[in-house]
């Protein structure tokens, strides 16, 4: 009589372990939330906090009972997924940050000028030098080979951080490129997808 009883003991285990399957996922919401937070602080946007309307407690309380009722009786497998906070504060990127936010005020005019633009790779790109002197032209190529460096280095200091995993890169890298554009200015150059440039409107 132990004997099946621990059959059945261990029967059951195995069917509720079986029931929960985790699945361990590329994070792209997480890791575009941090782009899009890190592209506006180098851009100097100044986000408004919305505000939602406060629940009273009894009502969340009773939201959440229910939820776990349902998800009690529901008798179908559960997904678990691994959660994975992205982390973006290790010394590396937060210097990286900083350099990057202290060179966009030289870089903006260029910008401005149509001189630079956003290509599909999150990179900086010369556009238009014909109204630059070559002191500036020497100065801008400067700084579009350090603003690139710095943000390539940017994107592997993020994968290291959080173990992405190498093929995990160019994801970063994409994620970034369109928080680069998609927040950039009026009047900038930037590159489409499909290569094309045009002038963000």
């Amino acid at each position: 009589m132990k004997k099946k009883s621990r059959f059945l003991i261990l029967g059951v285990i195995v069917f509720i372990i079986s029931c929960v399957t985790v699945n361990i996922y590329f994070p792209a919401a997480e890791v575009q939330k941090a782009a899009d937070v890190i592209v506006e602080d180098v851009y100097g946007i100044q986000k408004k906090k919305e505000q939602k309307p406060e629940q009273k407690p009894e009502e969340k309380q009773d939201i959440k009972s229910l939820y776990q009722e349902l998800n009690r009786l529901s008798l179908e497998p559960k997904e678990a997924y691994a959660q994975i906070d992205i982390n973006v504060s290790t010394p590396a990127i937060r210097a990286l940050r900083k350099s990057i936010e202290e060179r966009f005020p030289l870089l903006k005019s260029f910008y401005e000028r149509g001189s630079i633009g956003i290509n599909n790779k999150g990179m900086l790109e010369v556009r238009d030098t014909s109204g630059l002197n070559l002191k500036e032209k020497a100065e801008l190529n400067r700084m579009i080979d350090q603003e690139n460096e710095e943000r390539n280095k940017l994107y592997i200091e993020i994968m290291r951080a959080n173990k992405l995993g190498q093929e995990n890169l160019l994801q970063i890298q994409k994620i970034f490129a369109n928080s680069w554009r998609d927040k950039s200015q009026s009047g900038w150059w930037i590159q489409k997808d499909s290569g094309e440039w045009e002038k963000k409107k």
